[in-house]
């Protein structure tokens, strides 16, 4: 078992190597890039109306992708242990999120619901709506997305339950493929008592149902 365990992580040392080591790409190697589509789908990169499209493109692909630069847990180190003994649920709903999905590159739109059960500190509430937003801003599924949130919350706060639900529509089957243009998935992630108590699971539940 040590030795599969050894070899286990002497692959992840070697895959972390290969990903420290990758090329960077620079702005206007994306800019070419962008070009190449442009003629592919049809059009001419050089005509007047598209001359600054590839250079706008990339600065837009900064902002939607801008969470791979971005550390969540860095971000919920500032907490507050002055809470007066407050030990019940900390809910945010309604939280935007605007995603992509990693098999299209199609955006993912909808909202996401946060809770979790403070074990003597809190977290400012502005910070689970940027932990939200910093894995938002990367390649996803939205299970992937859904179980991140949770369990960076619950490791960083070291809190005692998180509860995280996301209610998004996917444009890879809303505009394209199967085109139902009325269809959204709902995910859910318990850990701790919201998974182990459902007093607390249904209790969630019903906030968020408001």
């Amino acid at each position: 078992m040590s030795y599969k365990n050894d070899r286990y992580m002497k692959l992840v040392k070697d895959i972390e190597k290969l990903s420290s080591n990758k090329p960077e790409v620079t702005d206007k190697q994306a800019e070419e890039a962008f070009k190449t589509i442009l003629s592919w789908i049809g059009e001419d990169p050089s005509r007047e109306g598209l001359l600054e499209t590839p250079k706008r493109a990339v600065k837009a692909f900064k902002e939607y992708f801008r969470g791979y630069n971005q550390d969540a847990k860095a971000d919920l180190s500032k907490t507050f242990g002055d809470v007066e003994g407050y030990d019940d649920m900390v809910v945010e709903k309604n939280i935007t999120l605007e995603s992509h999905c990693e098999h299209h590159m199609a955006p993912i739109i909808g909202v996401a619901h946060v809770a979790y059960i403070p074990n003597k500190k809190v977290v400012g509430l502005s910070k689970l709506a940027r932990t939200v937003d910093i894995f938002a801003k990367r390649l996803q599924t939205q299970e992937r997305l859904t179980m991140q949130i949770a369990k960076t919350l619950m490791s960083a706060l070291e809190a005692k339950g998180v509860a995280v639900t996301i209610d998004a529509a996917h444009q890879c089957m809303t505009t394209r493929g199967i085109k139902k243009e009325k269809a959204t998935t709902v995910t859910n992630y318990f850990l701790g008592s919201f998974k182990e108590d459902l007093s607390y699971q249904n209790r969630y539940l019903r906030h968020i149902a408001k």
